[in-house]
């Protein structure tokens, strides 16, 4: 199998993908108090992109779009984000990889898998890594245990949502975009 050329519309697609992530992450926050994080719908945009462009794509709107965000009102989650999100993209796209619209067995199974990784991978930072670091390093003392366990919740709505929303936009856009060979297809075999 030859690889595709990574293009110029590929590198549009993923930062446009990218921006909308940043721009859903900012401008819809609903706060959670107990950990001074947010919730937020950017997983949409980052489960589109996992599912419709690849593991690459996803990781870059992940990890990218939503650490912008952050930088913005909530720096000290870049750390979390950056790790969380990129792999939320990533592992929907390795997951769905090649898949088509005919069958949404796959494609909803990665979906929900890159969200549910928004759940335990704040859970793990915020309970674990977060008060860890606090010790050494004060900014990160924002959060504890009980704290991860009260955003468990909105974390899991969250990561529905995005899920739900992902999933249902890559539906209306994979038709169209598995027959345009311009864009950047979900194989994500780039090489350039």
């Amino acid at each position: 199998m030859t690889e595709k050329k990574w293009t110029f519309a590929d590198t549009a697609v993923i930062a446009a993908l990218t921006a909308l992530t940043a721009a859903a992450t900012l401008f819809i926050r609903v706060p959670i108090p107990a950990t001074n994080g947010y919730f937020n719908i950017g997983d949409v945009f980052i489960i589109l992109a996992g599912l419709w462009l690849g593991p690459t794509a996803g990781f870059i709107a992940g990890a990218v779009g939503s650490s912008i965000a952050d930088a913005i009102g909530f720096p000290v989650y870049i750390p979390a984000t950056f790790v969380i999100k990129g792999f939320e993209g990533f592992i929907t796209g390795l997951i769905a990889r090649n898949s088509t619209s005919a069958s949404l067995f796959r494609p909803s199974v990665a979906a929900f898998l890159g969200g549910s990784s928004v759940i335990w991978g704040y859970f793990i930072f915020e309970a674990f890594i977060y008060p860890e670091l606090g010790k050494t390093f004060p900014v990160f003392a924002i959060t504890d245990r009980a704290a991860a366990i009260v955003s468990l919740f909105p974390n899991a709505i969250q990561g529905v949502t995005g899920a739900v929303g992902g999933l249902a936009l890559w539906k209306a856009l994979a038709g169209s975009s598995r027959q345009d060979d311009s864009v950047a297809g979900s194989s994500d075999n780039f090489s350039g």
